[in-house]
């Protein structure tokens, strides 16, 4: 089940934000993903995964001002509950959202060991920048176009 985040959710959200800490985020990012979700959540429509009435999973997407462009964030899954599909529900959750939207563009930015699990859903890499997010945590910059609703 997919469900909108609610604040009771905060400490479970860092808590899967603490089982991800490296590799897949710098340990330092923690005070941003805590102030994210005491500020921004709701702005960002931040959505949880639960499976057996625990909180497995997180993610969040915002549209542009324009419209047509929409950005993924802190998208993350119990370490010990990857390639379950919690991930890729989640993802699939924002996208379908998007295109309801008309959003004709959703961008996010991830590391390196994240990279692969996004290109399997068809975003592709504009940039990587080595060491973006701190020593030996490469920052890629992905996207993916939406086609166009009849």
């Amino acid at each position: 089940m997919i469900r909108a985040y609610r604040a009771g959710d905060r400490d479970t959200c860092l808590a899967l934000f603490d089982g991800n800490s490296a590799p897949y985020f710098a340990p330092s990012e923690r005070a941003d993903f805590a102030h994210f979700l005491d500020h921004d959540a709701a702005k960002w429509a931040f959505q949880v995964a639960e499976r057996d009435g625990r909180l497995v999973g997180c993610g969040g997407m915002a549209i542009g001002a324009n419209g047509r462009i929409a950005h993924f964030c802190w998208g993350m899954v119990d370490r010990t509950r990857h390639r379950q599909g919690i991930g890729t529900a989640l993802v699939r959750v924002r996208l379908n959202r998007a295109a309801q939207a008309d959003v004709r563009e959703v961008r996010l930015d991830t590391s390196q060991h994240s990279r692969a699990f996004y290109e399997r859903l068809g975003f592709r890499a504009e940039s990587v920048m080595a060491d973006g997010y701190g020593p030996g945590l490469d920052r890629c910059d992905m996207v993916l176009t939406l086609p166009k609703l009849a």
